[in-house]
Order: C-alpha cells, then sequence, then structure tokens
C-alpha cells in the first residue's frame, strides 16, 4: 500500500485500520513530520510532566526517558506503571525491546567490515550472498550492499504475509532464511536505485551478509564490535528462543482494534531477526547513538557514507536516510540523527546531535492511540534537544 512519509510508516497506519496488522512493529519512527517544539527550558519539572502527560492524556501505561545535554550530563525519567496488574511504578531506564533500532547496529557492523575491506558498498550482494537473491523478477547481481542499508533495494517486503493478528505466531521460531523466502514470493517493489521504500527485508539480507563474510552469527558480530567496546551491560541481542526481557523492564501492551490491551511482554522476537530484534534501554540507546555519530564506531570514510542521506519523501523536506541511519531537522535550528523502533508493546523514539544532545523515549503501547499521542511525544524529543 501506499503512504506519506509524513505519518509514521504504511505499517503503523494499516495496523490501527486492520486489528492486529504486524507489519507495524518495525515501524519506522524517525520519519515523523516534527511538531512543534514547545518553547520551554527542559528541566526535570518540563521533561517529567511531558512524560506524565503520554501516560494520563495519551493512554500509554509506561514512559521511560533519558536525556542527555551538551554538558554530557544524563537525566532519566519514567511515568505510569510497568505492570497493570500490579500498579508497579515502572522501573527508571528499564529494558525494552527496540525495535529498528537494530539495523542501526547491523549497519555498523556492515560499515566496519567495509572499513575493513571485506566488504564494499558498492558490490552486487551475489558476490557475498551467491545464488541468495532470485525469483519473481528479484536478482543480487542487481542489488548492492549500500542499496540494502538504504533501503534502495528495491526488495519486496516480508512483513507482508504476517499481517495478522500478532497471538497466532508470537512464539514461534522464524529462520533468517524462512522470512526472506517469504520476501521473493513477491516481484521487486522498483529497480534497484530508483527510488526509497523502507523495507525491514533489506536487514534480513544485511544480517545474512554479516553471517557470511564473518563466519560468525550475527548476534556475536553485534555483541563483541559494539555492545561490548561501548560497555552496555543492558544492551543485547536476543538468544535463540529466547522470548523473556532480561533486565527490569516495564512490561509492553499491544491493543488491536476494539480489543482490551494484551501484555506482549514476552514473544519470540525472530521473525524480527536483524531486521529488529534487539533490547535496550533509552541511555544506552543514546549511548549507541551518540558513538556513532562521533565517529566512536566508524571511520571517517565509514561514517561520511553512513551520513550521506537520500530523500525519503517529497513531502518530508530536510528528512533523509543514510546507511541504517535518520537524518531529521530540528525546529530549533540544526540537525538531529537516529532511528526509532516498533514492536508489539513498545515503540522507541530517539535523535542525537553532533553537539553532545541527545533524547530517548520509550513508551509501552501499540499501536498509538491516537495521531495527537505521536505528536506530542515528538513534541517532547523536540523539547528535550532544543533546550539550553
Amino acid at each position: 500500500m501506499r503512504c506519506s512519509t509524513s505519518r509514521l510508516t504504511c505499517a503503523r497506519s494499516r495496523l490501527r485500520r486492520r486489528a492486529g496488522a504486524c507489519v507495524a512493529v518495525l515501524a519506522v519512527l524517525a520519519v515523523l513530520a516534527p511538531a512543534a517544539a514547545p518553547r520551554v527550558r527542559p528541566g526535570a519539572d518540563v521533561m517529567q510532566k511531558l512524560l506524565d502527560d503520554l501516560v494520563r492524556r495519551d493512554g500509554f501505561p509506561a514512559a521511560l526517558a533519558a536525556v542527555q545535554g551538551r554538558d554530557g550530563r544524563v537525566r532519566s525519567y519514567t511515568a505510569g506503571v510497568g505492570d497493570l496488574r500490579t500498579r508497579a511504578r515502572a522501573p527508571v531506564d528499564g529494558e525494552v525491546r527496540i525495535g529498528s533500532n537494530t539495523k542501526t547496529f547491523v549497519s555498523v557492523v556492515v560499515l566496519q567490515l567495509a572499513g575493513e575491506g571485506k566488504v564494499r558498498l558498492d558490490e552486487p550482494v551475489e558476490t557475498y550472498l551467491p545464488g541468495l537473491i532470485r525469483g519473481n523478477g528479484n536478482d543480487g547481481h542487481h542489488v548492492t550492499v549500500r542499496q540494502l542499508l538504504q533501503h534502495t533495494s528495491g526488495l519486496p517486503e516480508y512483513t507482508a504475509f504476517l499481517d495478522l493478528a500478532v497471538a497466532p505466531y508470537r512464539y514461534d521460531y522464524f529462520e533468517p532464511r524462512r522470512l526472506l523466502d517469504m520476501a521473493l514470493q513477491q516481484k521487486p517493489a522498483f529497480s534497484p536505485g530508483t527510488r526509497w521504500k523502507y523495507t525491514n527485508t533489506n536487514y534480513i539480507v544485511a544480517g545474512l551478509l554479516v553471517e557470511r563474510v564473518t563466519g560468525r552469527p550475527v548476534a556475536e558480530a553485534i555483541t563483541n564490535r559494539v555492545i561490548r567496546p561501548l560497555g552496555l551491560r543492558h544492551t543485547y541481542f536476543p538468544a535463540v528462543g529466547e522470548r523473556g526481557v532480561r533486565g527490569p523492564h516495564p512490561d509492553g501492551y499491544q491493543q488491536d482494534l476494539g480489543k482490551p490491551l494484551v501484555d506482549m511482554t514476552d514473544l519470540d522476537p525472530s521473525w524480527a531477526w536483524a531486521a529488529g530484534q534487539m533490547v535496550s534501554t533509552p541511555a544506552e540507546i543514546n549511548r549507541f547513538f551518540g558513538a556513532v555519530v562521533r565517529g566512536k564506531l566508524l571511520r571517517p570514510e565509514q561514517l561520511k557514507e553512513m551520513r550521506r542521506t537520500v530523500a525519503v519523501s517529497p513531502s518530508a523536506p530536510g528528512k533523509g536516510y543514510g546507511l541504517g541511519l535518520f537524518r531529521r531537522p530540528l525546529k530549533c535550528g540544526g540537525e538531529s540523527w537516529g532511528h526509532g523502533g516498533d514492536i508489539p508493546g513498545y515503540s522507541t523514539w530517539n535523535s542525537v546531535t553532533d553537539d553532545g544532545r541527545a533524547a530517548a523515549i520509550a513508551v509501552t503501547r501499540t499501536p498509538f492511540p491516537s495521531d495527537a499521542a505521536e505528536q506530542h511525544l515528538d513534541a517532547a524529543i523536540q523539547t528535550a534537544l532544543c533546550g539550553r
């Protein structure tokens, strides 16, 4: 289906219209048209009020945030309850499923391999995964590594086959190749390199590429190359068969149209794999993206390539997508970098700036209860980044 990038994503819109449409769980958040940032100083009282409003006014069970100023000081906030049964308060900087933020971790690993001369961004996927991309007009000879990371490959979306209620397969295990086979049952969305379209299939292929080049699981590559060097203690790629969230966390809830909230905290995230399987906290998301934009994880040449963006839509001026990274304008001037992601029960929004500001907010209800709720969350991010 078609959609405008002035809204969150096609997937999220479909989820609102069709009960349990699971495509939204890997939705991109950063393409949302930015709401006007309130002209207030983002002190503790202001940010706390904004989170409280997300709970009381917009109906999220919980909202967690981490905000870092130019001075490097980090402030964490929480509002609402982490468990609707016990009414226990949501933990400060609790672990949440981060959905499509996983893509940026995968992109960093691919770019590191490029910096080591093991991968060439403009080389066809066929070079690294011979014979993998075949069928219905899809051909790995014509899709480059860069196009995977930038969503310009034209590969069809595998989540089209998961457009049904979450419950039937929330505990099922999906092998990555099975996900790719779903995608390749369809024709390409467009000729490679001619358009931009956010497609989770791209990062399933990118994950398979990492595994072929390194000879190790993509989870291990992310852990050894990104998570451990940054000292991220609450960020991880769930193990095969792992259904729960390891550390202190708020429960995540899904609400299909006309139905009550369902606790979706426990599920098998394998169907998201390299496109959206990871877990982290708001503060560690900020640390990761801050390290990315400051060049702590990539060589200058690869960071430059990562930040080279294409427009996502004529209706979204100033917004662009690089290699696993969104650029978005700030109402107070300048730009920010991040990604964002959804998975049943959790939605995480985040952005960082080159001068050290960072903000990440996670809410524990999908899909969003209203368009206004999206705008309020975006305004909170803008407030966190645009305050002095």
